[in-house]
């Protein structure tokens, strides 16, 4: 079920179960700090995160955003992207396996959705830990390129 096609209602109750699916108490913060990255897919960061929601909730400070995001991330259903060309760490609400191309240019982020995403990353986790003897527990893929726009301006 994507999320770009739920009801505000449908994605709020979706952001409740993932919260409460991860032994999480639902407070205001986690579910607005989620419903935002369910529904924006522009990779944001903290700041931009903080700066939107604090327009319509003063009660939600910096501080709440960034341990709400780190959370998140530690239970996996929230992916950091470090970017490269301007230091930045970006979130993205990972709810269907994709991969992300960086624009060494700009920083500019995109998805990738690949039909056998899965299967390449199960065997790139088995390949890492038979080379290393790690007991891996997630993967994220990063390809850098210059993006349309980029590559129009350098012409």
């Amino acid at each position: 079920m994507e999320v770009e096609k739920l009801s505000e209602e449908k994605i709020a109750d979706k952001a409740a179960k993932i919260i409460r699916a991860h032994g999480l108490k639902r407070t205001p913060q986690r579910l607005k700090i989620l419903i935002y990255l369910m529904t924006h897919h522009n990779h944001p960061t903290a700041e931009m995160i903080f700066n939107d929601i604090s327009l319509s909730d003063e009660k939600t400070g910096i501080a709440t955003v960034y341990n709400t995001l780190n959370t998140f991330v530690d239970l996996g259903f929230v992916i950091e992207i470090n970017n490269g060309s301007d230091g930045s760490t970006h979130y993205d609400f990972f709810a269907k396996p994709h991969f992300h191309v960086i624009c060494t240019n700009r920083g500019k982020i995109a998805d990738v959705e690949y039909t056998n995403f899965d299967k390449i990353e199960s065997k790139m986790r088995q390949e890492t830990e038979k080379q290393t003897g790690y007991i891996t527990r997630s993967s994220h893929i990063k390809i850098y390129g210059l993006c349309p726009d980029c590559q129009k301006l350098k012409k």
